[in-house]
């Protein structure tokens, strides 16, 4: 016989409350006694009851629900962004719808529309592209929401949260550079994504500036085994890259599989600078220097912006850029041989080049 499934009603009776109190406990709309709370989350745990969250929003007409939008949960940094801005929703009484595009702009429509149909207090969005959905525009008005990481300034009429991607690309090529570096191979994902563009601007500028010569770009995609496979052949058909630099943490997984099915060393034969900085990257034989980004500030910045647009800000719209930071650890070599430059092209003072006895000299 099947279970008859248990009702509000069945757990305001083990409680001894009413209806109502256990409607606030769940739902927040009204202040409700440590005691009386405790009673109702313990009736509700003993009967194993899953609030109608469906029907308690058609009721009430507004939900504690965030809607949050992604590119891809195969990426490690979208989920490390989703898991914060949860742990921030939670402790606020919300909780979070999560869908993922899968960078496809046809599936995102459809994942919008999902998000919209739980009429969410808010919405976080990393577009798939550089043109934000219609869908969103449209509801901009009346929904309260903040982009992240893939919208710039300049093409958002709400409140963006992202890094500053000229200075990330920046900063790597300088570490290369006062290295001795030369030439350069940027592992990249998608040129028509303006944070890849702005990065791989930082590094060709940097590199202009100070040795005169312009990185070669490899486009390798979002997903890491095609990305590899891709990277592989860039590899079969030229001289190994004297330098990498990862734009992503995926397309920095892709560039290390392909190197290693080359059998290339690193950092011996090639140098390598990665993106996100997370644990396997210090968990290898060599330990890869990375730009970290700063997830725990971006997920923190994003609930701020989005709770106070959800309170009623009206405010113009706020453009926050966060930096990023260098992580060195071994898989940057110092280049024997070569006059080493710092990022204006002056010559940089040799830091321990002398204790890498087995590096050979950059190719022409």
């Amino acid at each position: 016989m099947e279970r008859r499934r248990v009702t509000i009603k069945d757990v305001a009776a083990r409680a001894g409350v009413s209806i109502a109190t256990v409607s606030n406990v769940f739902s927040g709309t009204k202040p409700v006694t440590d005691d009386l709370r405790r009673r109702v989350e313990k009736a509700a745990s003993d009967l194993s009851y899953q609030m109608d969250r469906a029907a308690s929003q058609l009721r009430s007409g507004q939900a504690r629900v965030i809607g949050v939008l992604v590119p891809d949960l195969d990426d490690t940094f979208f989920t490390s962004l989703v898991s914060r801005i949860e742990v921030l929703a939670m402790e606020d009484g919300y909780d979070v719808i999560v869908a993922s595009s899968r960078d496809d702009a046809d599936l995102e429509q459809s994942r919008i529309r999902a998000l919209l149909g739980w009429r969410p207090s808010g919405l976080i969005a990393v577009p798939c592209s550089d043109t934000v959905p219609d869908l969103l525009k449209s509801e901009a008005a009346r929904l309260p929401m903040v982009f992240a990481d893939r919208v710039g300034p300049e093409g958002s009429f709400v409140d963006t949260v992202a890094i500053d991607n000229f200075e990330a690309g920046a900063i790597a090529a300088r570490h290369l550079v006062e290295l001795g570096h030369r030439k350069v191979v940027v592992a990249a994902s998608d040129l028509g994504i303006s944070p890849i563009r702005e990065r791989v601007r930082g590094v060709a500028e940097t590199l202009i500036a100070a040795v005169g010569t312009e990185p070669v770009v490899v486009e390798l995609g979002s997903n890491g085994e095609r990305g590899a496979d891709r990277f592989s052949s860039f590899l079969a058909g030229n001289s190994a890259p004297f330098a990498v630099i990862g734009l992503t943490n995926v397309t920095t997984l892709s560039a290390l599989s392909a190197l290693a099915r080359h059998r290339i060393d690193i950092p011996e034969a090639v140098s390598v600078i990665g993106f996100d900085d997370y644990p396997w990257m210090s968990a290898r034989k060599t330990a890869l220097t990375a730009i970290r980004q700063p997830i725990e500030e971006m997920g923190r910045l994003l609930w701020e912006r989005l709770t106070l647009r959800m309170s009623g800000e009206d405010a113009a719209p706020r453009h926050v850029s966060l930096s990023t930071a260098l992580q060195v650890r071994d898989s940057v070599r110092p280049v024997i041989g070569q006059p080493r430059r710092n990022s204006s092209g002056e010559p940089a003072e040799e830091r321990g080049a002398g204790q890498h006895h087995s590096a050979g000299q950059e190719p022409a």
